[in-house]
């Protein structure tokens, strides 16, 4: 079994900044996109940041140039540094990523949330 688990998130002035921490455990045989994604309350939930195994990264046009992702493939970790925090990217944001356990079993795993609220 594989857990996802975030750590990171908080309540921020406009302006301010948060790094979000999502850390992989279990039986991991590999691991390959890590992914962010955020759900703000009577919203659905929307993909914000995707990182791959060999660091390529891609973003939500909302986040772009504000959000970092980043990964520690040794510690099966992946960041999200938020800048430039804005009211509207106040939401549950949830860690995902597709973990093989074996060489040829994956599935799709999903951490719990962590409560990002942007307000003075």
């Amino acid at each position: 079994q594989v857990q996802l688990a975030e750590s990171g998130g908080g309540l921020v002035q406009p302006g301010g900044s948060l790094r979000l921490s999502c850390a992989a455990s279990g039986s991991i045989y590999s691991n390959n996109a890590m992914n962010w994604y955020r759900q703000a309350p009577g919203k659905e939930r929307e993909l914000v940041a995707t990182i791959t195994s060999g660091g390529n990264t891609n973003y939500a046009d909302s986040v772009k140039g504000r959000f970092t992702i980043s990964r520690d493939n040794a510690k099966n970790t992946v960041y999200l540094q938020m800048n430039s925090l804005k009211p509207e990217d106040t939401a549950v944001y949830y860690c995902n990523a597709f973990v093989y356990t074996t060489a040829l079993y994956g599935m799709d795993y999903w951490g719990k949330g962590t409560l990002v609220t942007v307000s003075s």
